[in-house]
């Protein structure tokens, strides 16, 4: 007998769950890069660049020497006892992988650890978080996870019964959110950060939308914020982290701090404080608000994505709530030991008085200050192309300009079955190569339309981009004009 299964008796949820970062427009680019190889000189362009997704080392990002060369040394420990290795790896890079392999039970960076993350490391991790927050950390609070989407995952899992439970999440979003929401089988309560002040996030929107949520019966058990913004960019000021820690506090709900940008902040005039950094100088301590905050190595200036390396410190939440998380991520096993040890490291880098401390600060700085100089110069191209408007990227890889399209190019989109702005994405990629995700997939106001476009293109780079993306706008906007 053949097995019954077709797409219409799979779990409703899985098909309703999207994923736009690694959408339809990615899909296409990913066949065009075969025609490319295959079939060279068949389109009008000769390489992909991929423009879709926060992902630095596909795009010739160099990885930190010494966070290489500690993960070197612990995947291959009898390099330690060699005479040679003083003259290939730095001594503190030596130090550093000799205390992480101390702490490691039998030295095995292949074997299972606790279902939290080997002890040691998060030790490292919360002596990070208190040096940074100045606050106290704990390691007992922290989840060591195979980047931050699986913490979001297990949080989503914890927290959703079923369809009458709902979670705020800012519009746009990180389609993560809405993925893990849908996959859940929960409710994704919107509220919408205002454009036209740098994607400011309003406490009186979130008080209506929470309203409205209840008036309708859905349950609103916690709120995401992600701080510096995906895909907007902005960095949240002090004041208005304080309002919504107030606002979860009073209202009772969760707050889910997405912080993996922590370290891509790209004007002077703003910082990073943490969630955690925030509550407890109001007052507040570990009984008042429960707070998971996430991290990831995947982002800042480290970019380590395939390493699938992260944490979520979770405070606030009584015992028995923490046993179901441990039993959560026992399930899982443990995440991967080599993103463990990079954890620690991107919490505990070299310090002033290292050996590795000057080239590890030139490395870092030189990432941070390109990625600065991309950012501006591709928000003024997008700034002076017709129809286009683009917030500044205080922070983060991204920037999503609106765009105002042409009511052709929007009926030629309604024919073809797509929304306006993926149209306008999927033509972009196939006359130049340039894959961008449409403003659809994350959620915007209705009637208005975006692109998520990364600033992750190498720096030399960044004019061609720029010049290929003008000369098609044009071209594009000269085709459809009304």
């Amino acid at each position: 007998m053949a097995a019954n299964i077709a797409v219409e008796n799979l779990n409703p949820k899985v098909l309703k769950c999207e994923y736009a970062v690694r959408g339809e427009t990615a899909i296409h680019a990913q066949r065009l890069q075969e025609q490319l190889q295959t079939q060279p000189g068949s389109l009008p362009f000769d390489e992909i660049l991929y423009c879709n997704i926060g992902n630095p080392q596909s795009l010739s990002q160099l990885p930190v020497t010494f966070f290489r060369e500690v993960l070197a040394l612990c995947d291959h420990p009898c390099l330690l006892e060699k005479e040679e290795t003083k003259s290939l790896f730095s001594a503190d890079a030596i130090f550093r992988a000799e205390q992480i392999l101390a702490i490691i039970p039998g030295r095995a960076t292949g074997a299972y650890s606790h279902s939290q993350g080997i002890e040691g490391l998060r030790d490292s991790i919360a002596a990070g978080i208190a040096s940074r927050d100045g606050y106290p950390a704990n390691a007992y609070d922290i989840f060591l996870t195979n980047g931050a989407s699986p913490g979001v995952h297990m949080m989503m899992q914890l927290l959703i019964r079923n369809e009458k439970d709902g979670i705020l999440c800012p519009i746009p979003q990180y389609p993560l959110y809405s993925a893990s929401i849908a996959l859940h089988g929960g409710s994704l309560v919107p509220y919408y950060l205002d454009e036209s002040t740098g994607w400011g996030l309003e406490i009186s929107d979130l008080k209506k939308q929470l309203e409205d949520a209840r008036s309708r019966g859905i349950d609103v058990r916690a709120l995401v914020v992600i701080n510096p913004g995906n895909p907007t960019g902005q960095i949240f000021a002090k004041d208005n982290q304080c309002d919504i820690v107030k606002f979860c506090k009073n209202e009772g709900l969760v707050l889910l701090a997405d912080e993996v940008y922590q370290e891509n902040i790209y004007i002077g005039n703003k910082t990073f404080n943490s969630f955690k950094k925030i509550a407890r100088s109001m007052g507040y301590g570990e009984d008042d608000l429960p707070l998971v905050s996430f991290q990831s190595v995947s982002k800042g200036y480290y970019g380590e994505c395939g390493k699938r390396g992260g944490y979520m410190e979770i405070t606030g939440f009584s015992a028995p709530i923490r046993e179901q998380i441990y039993k959560i991520a026992s399930v899982n096993l443990c995440s991967n030991i080599t993103g463990q040890i990079l954890a620690s490291l991107i919490m505990n880098p070299p310090k002033a008085g290292d050996e590795s401390y000057a080239s590890y600060k030139a490395e870092k700085d030189g990432i941070l200050q390109s990625l600065a100089r991309r950012a501006k110069a591709l928000e003024d191209a997008f700034n002076n192309l017709e129809g286009f408007t683009c917030n500044k990227a205080e922070g983060a890889m991204y920037l999503f300009p609106q765009i105002k399209l042409p009511q052709k190019a929007i009926e030629a989109a309604k024919a073809a079955k797509k929304a306006p702005d993926a149209f306008y994405a999927l033509r972009l990629l196939e006359s130049t190569g340039i894959v961008v995700v449409p403003g659809s997939g994350f959620g915007q106001v209705p009637g208005t339309w975006h692109l998520r476009c990364t600033i992750l293109p190498q720096e030399a780079k960044i004019p061609a981009v720029i010049s290929r993306f003008k000369a098609f706008h044009e071209a594009f906007m000269a085709e459809y004009h009304d």
